[in-house]
């Protein structure tokens, strides 16, 4: 009987991801059977700093990379958002889900919506690119580092620690807290990180059996769009913790991606957009690249670096 091993982190939305691959998997391929291998990255050691400081996203995916390579794995499972530009050699990203919600959830025990929170709240956020986006609308707030988990960092927020925490909607909504968003920050104040809400399933690149298993759960118009973003992070070599948040959609046969850099010490946005026919995408990035690099991304840039 055909068998793949699921590479997967050990966080409750990490495993929650991996349970929802191998339940796809067995329900479009009854004759296969799938199990799972957790494993502890350096990114889930390291949740008392700062992901810039130890390495960035990257940090979450190497391990399972790492299984991969060794066939101690068949495949591994990651929110996009986590994966890093360049992968691995011999590796690819070879399936991509449907997405979830893209967007950024403002999450408050106390406050309706941004707009309502008073003077001078603690916010809690881990990405550079939430904290440039807030300032940018609301400058008098105190943005705190906020790492961990998800249920972690929702019980900070009930400990009386922030004000309010800005989230992923869909790491909340995939684990049942859909309830705790009390606002979705609308793409036009918080563009999404790239590959926001995607699932995206790595493999070998030559073991063709296993990816003729993930051909079913591929979705082609999620992928499109966040290959679009990611060939936004490959044009300016920028890595996972750097300010940059690119989102792409697709409507009646037009792509419209937007994508920006933001300074974390003013709050200055430097935002392009770009829509073209679907079979255009590859030239909207460059379009969008060479927006940002022209308007101040390109000396932003050298200086994050």
């Amino acid at each position: 009987m055909p068998k793949i091993q699921i590479a997967t982190r050990e966080s409750q939305l990490a495993l929650w991801q991996a349970n929802e691959v191998s339940r796809l998997l067995r329900q479009n391929h009854p004759q296969l059977t799938v199990g799972l291998v957790g494993m502890t990255t350096e990114g889930d050691r390291f949740l008392n700093a700062s992901l810039a400081s130890e390495g960035g996203k990257g940090l979450f995916v190497k391990e399972l990379e790492t299984s991969l390579l060794a066939n101690k794995t068949d495949i591994a499972v990651h929110s996009m958002k986590d994966v890093p530009y360049k992968l691995p050699e011999h590796l690819g990203i070879h399936a991509i889900l449907k997405r979830e919600d893209p967007r950024d959830a403002f999450v408050s025990n106390d406050y309706a919506s941004l707009d309502e929170l008073p003077l001078g709240a603690v916010v809690g956020t881990s990405s550079a690119r939430r904290e440039c986006q807030l300032r940018a609308i609301r400058n008098d707030l105190k943005i705190i580092p906020l790492r961990g988990n998800v249920n972690t960092r929702l019980k900070k927020l009930d400990d009386g620690q922030y004000a309010a925490i800005i989230l992923a909607s869909a790491g909340l909504k995939r684990l049942g807290f859909g309830e705790r968003i009390r606002e979705f920050l609308s793409i036009d104040h918080s563009l999404p990180a790239i590959g926001q809400g995607a699932i995206g399933i790595e493999c070998r690149d030559q073991d063709q059996a296993t990816r003729d298993y993930l051909a079913s759960l591929h979705h082609p118009e999620t992928a499109l769009c966040v290959n679009a973003e990611r060939m936004i992070s490959t044009a300016l070599e920028a890595s996972c913790h750097l300010p940059i948040a690119a989102h792409a959609t697709i409507d009646q046969g037009q792509m419209n991606l937007r994508a920006l850099i933001g300074d974390p010490e003013t709050g200055t946005l430097i935002c392009a957009q770009h829509q073209s026919p679907i079979d255009d995408w590859q030239d909207s990035c460059q379009q969008v690249v060479a927006q940002l690099l022209a308007n101040g991304g390109e000396s932003l840039l050298a200086r994050l670096r």
